[in-house]
């Protein structure tokens, strides 16, 4: 248990053992590596128990006329078919021979030449020499007794979880570069819930391994809809992650368009018609490289020309200019955005403020993403606060001339010293504070509360420089009788039941290793 409920999924019995297999090649190559060594193996372990659990289906129905060599009985399940030369238990016999890495790197290219989808996806450089074969066998044996197959496993969420655990380990052993194509669960979670994705295009300009479509697919799916409910559409300028994400796509059957190959969303918009109804994003803090002196007279700088040194407020900017009418946009900066006045920032602040455009600014706490402690924000801009229904069909108030901000800074619990996460109830607090704010009747009645939350006119932004830090409007927390805020109690028991946890867990693997000596 964890301290007012937990915002992940329990850990699947495998996935410890995957990350066990992928620290077999650990000694060999850093991590940036072997992510794309291990996840490719993942993908082609998963896709092989699965056509071998529907094989299996298709034996036993041979007497009614069912061929279990014909790869339409499996597309049309929803299977990809594997031809027999790039089934795992080929592979699992050569894995002790010096030519595994070739045998690997043919199943990759049999696979992409049977299944058009996945054609230039796959990683297939498992031969190259600075790979560690004995290594990759080890591996491949490991993974080898790992079942993805069967009714039990054959679910694309069971698949998919494994490979977003292995995404936040990876990003927790690679630092700083994970940070550019890992978004934490549990910011992306707040995220979706907070702008409900129920139907309609989803857009993403730096999407990374994925995460935000995914989410937005389980949200769709948890609240009874169908995935056909939205079109999602992508971009991702580093090749690598761009495979990583049609791979993780791909697990879960999720449709989209990624425009086809990888490129840069500044200098190579692929989907330049595109104005969607919600907008998912965590681009890179503070990028300094984005090649903004090129782009001067860019006609998507409507509300200034951005900081040719800093790309936040041309990733502002790009949202803006895909977002529809009636649409809304969620993302992540850091939080020089929402004060910095260099470089012709703060005018474009001012721009977007005096615009109408920020519905909500919430102020995240510490430590929640891999690999760096930039402090980071939150914000929801809206093109129409008028009230007029949602895309998803919810019935807004008149806004028009206030924005919302809310103060999450206190908020979260201690997965370990440098880790933190958001619980169910600090998830669920922030987004019915905002819900109820808009004037969604299932949210409840909307009420300011002192230290976190605050309904504020345009002309109080006005009145302090247009600049959009939380802590600045919100005020102070109002104490209890005996001078321990509301909000320290709830962040104490949520400390105490982590430690607690941590406990518990300490003392089962003590016991465990016990067992094995004795």
């Amino acid at each position: 248990m964890r301290p007012n409920g937990s915002n992940g999924s329990a850990p699947l019995g495998f996935e410890a053992t995957l990350w066990a297999a992928a620290d077999t090649l650990r000694g060999s190559m850093d991590a940036a590596e072997y992510k794309h060594v291990v996840l490719g193996l993942i993908f082609l372990k998963y896709i092989s128990d699965s056509f071998e659990a529907r094989h299996a289906q298709l034996l036993a129905q041979a007497a009614t006329g069912a061929d279990p060599e014909d790869p339409d009985e499996y597309r049309s399940e929803n299977v990809f078919w594997v031809p027999p030369d790039a089934r795992w238990e080929r592979l699992q016999d050569g894995a002790r021979q010096p030519e595994i890495g070739g045998l690997v790197d043919g199943a990759m290219e049999a696979i992409e030449r049977d299944n058009p989808r996945l054609k230039g996806v796959l990683p297939k450089d498992y031969s190259r020499p600075g790979l560690d074969k004995r290594r990759l066998g080890e591996l491949i044996d490991m993974l080898g007794n790992v079942g993805m197959g069967g009714a039990e496993n054959h679910s694309r969420d069971v698949l998919g979880r494994a490979y977003e655990y292995f995404l936040g380990q990876f990003a927790g052993a690679e630092g700083k570069k994970a940070g550019e194509f890992y978004t934490p669960r549990s910011v992306v979670r707040l995220l979706v819930e907070m702008i409900e994705p129920y139907t309609g295009r989803v857009y993403d300009p730096c999407c990374g391994s994925a995460g935000m479509f995914v989410q937005s697919e389980a949200f769709i799916e948890a609240h009874g809809g169908k995935r056909d409910d939205i079109a999602i559409f992508g971009q991702e300028s580093n090749h690598t992650t761009w495979r990583l994400a049609q791979m993780n796509l791909a697990i879960r059957g999720i449709e989209a368009d990624l425009g086809g190959e990888h490129a840069d969303s500044f200098h190579r918009d692929l989907h330049p018609d595109l104005r969607a109804d919600f907008i998912l994003a965590n681009p890179p803090f503070n990028d300094d490289k984005w090649g903004g002196e090129a782009l001067r007279d860019d006609p998507r700088w409507r509300y200034g020309v951005p900081a040719p040194r800093n790309a936040n407020f041309a990733w502002v900017q790009q949202f803006i200019h895909h977002l529809a009418p009636q649409g809304i946009a969620g993302f992540v900066l850091s939080n020089g955005s929402v004060s910095s006045a260099q470089s012709g920032e703060g005018e474009i602040r001012k721009n977007i403020v005096e615009a109408d455009l920020v519905d909500c600014m919430v102020a995240l706490p510490g430590q929640l993403f891999y690999g760096t402690a930039i402090p980071a924000s939150l914000w929801f801009l809206v093109k129409d606060k008028s009230g007029r229904p949602t895309r998803g069909g919810a019935h807004l108030r008149d806004r028009r001339g206030e924005m919302l901000f809310i103060n999450a800074r206190d908020l979260g619990y201690l997965v370990d010293r440098t880790h933190r996460e958001f619980s169910d109830a600090d998830r669920d607090r922030i987004i019915r504070t905002y819900h109820a704010w808009r004037g969604q009747p299932v949210a409840g009645e909307y009420a300011d509360v002192p230290g976190f939350c605050r309904s504020v006119r345009t002309d109080e932004v006005r009145d302090n420089n247009h600049v959009l830090v939380p802590g600045r409007y919100v005020g102070a927390e109002i104490p209890v009788d005996d001078g321990v805020s509301l909000e320290r109690i709830h962040r104490m028991s949520a400390l105490l039941q982590a430690q607690f946890d941590e406990g518990q867990r300490i003392q089962k693997t003590v016991v465990e290793a016990l067992a094995k000596l004795n």
